[in-house]
């Protein structure tokens, strides 16, 4: 399966669209689907082919990725009359998707039945590490059939194994985006208190990044999107409380205490209320903003 064979690819949004295009530079034959015509359209120009339907794509292509922003819409996708289940080429489905261990379970259990392999390969790394191929993948599956596959994923980012158990890549991310998550979070309050206490943010952002209290909030996506006032990351902050509540409610299944991740959730979910489900994730400042009365804003 590690040939540069034709692979089918669902979901070429703002990651998928990434990773679909450098599949297509790497040499793989590529046939997309996704309702935009538009970022269909783009690939299509590239060298991709269109196909119809999830089925079709599952007909043209032993091995099917996908990248789709809610757990429904990958299991419509994976197991509806029209979806990849239906089609009559496809061997392995490779979702790197965030839908939490339940669903990537029950999908997995679905295609087994019909002699389908599901691989849940959950991402981060954000649209451009999307454009860059610096994701991480988080492989979980037999693992020869990760070897096999690995060619494949090797051209989108840094593969990680995590286990054989069908699940346990989508854990790894909600353990991952709960991080990020709360790193936003926690910057936005920080900086809006300082802003409120008079000190100046590119200051504060220098301190941090110099000391303890860096992280992946202060050292890029603070000085890129929020300090410039652009709020142009790439991730919806209606996708991230999506990934937070599924890391949430997963941690209390287990029986974890997810107190901070709850308040995160809850901040999130506030944000996506009063700016839209849509707007960036570094808008979650805004928020903090708007109830202190100040602005954190770089002099650049």
């Amino acid at each position: 399966m590690a040939g540069k064979q034709e692979l089918g690819f669902v979901g070429v949004g703002q990651m998928g669209i990434h990773m679909a295009g450098r599949l297509l530079e790497a040499g793989y034959g590529v046939t997309v689907y996704d309702i935009n015509e538009t970022a269909v359209a783009r690939l299509v120009q590239r060298g991709a082919k269109r196909a119809e339907t999830p089925a079709a794509v599952a007909s043209a292509a032993e091995i099917v990725l996908a990248s789709l922003p809610t757990p429904d819409i990958v299991r419509s996708v994976a197991l509806s009359d029209t979806g990849v289940i239906g089609g009559s080429k496809v061997k392995a489905f490779i979702d790197l998707s965030t839908t939490g261990p339940v669903t990537a379970q029950e999908v997995a259990a679905a295609l087994a039945a019909k002699g389908i392999a599901a691989i849940d390969a959950p991402v981060s790394g954000g649209p451009k590490g999307a454009e860059k191929g610096t994701l991480a993948v988080m492989v979980a599956g037999p693992r020869k059939m990760e070897e096999a596959l690995r060619p494949i994923l090797d051209v989108i980012g840094k593969v990680f194994w995590v286990g054989e158990k069908a699940g346990m890549g989508q854990a790894m991310k909600l353990v991952n985006n709960v991080l990020s998550a709360s790193a936003v979070a926690m910057t936005s309050e920080a900086l809006v208190m300082g802003a409120k206490a008079g000190l100046d943010a590119d200051t504060m952002i220098a301190v941090i990044n110099a000391g303890s209290g860096r992280n992946t909030a202060t050292e890029d996506k603070f000085p890129r999107c929020v300090l410039t006032r652009r709020f142009d990351f790439g991730f919806a902050v209606g996708l991230m409380h999506k990934d937070v509540r599924l890391g949430v409610e997963y941690g209390e299944s287990l029986g974890v205490p997810m107190m901070v991740g709850n308040a995160v959730k809850q901040l999130l979910s506030i944000t996506k209320a009063s700016e839209g489900a849509g707007a960036d994730l570094t808008r979650t400042v805004c928020t903090v903003e708007k109830w202190a009365g100040v602005e954190v804003k770089g002099k650049g």
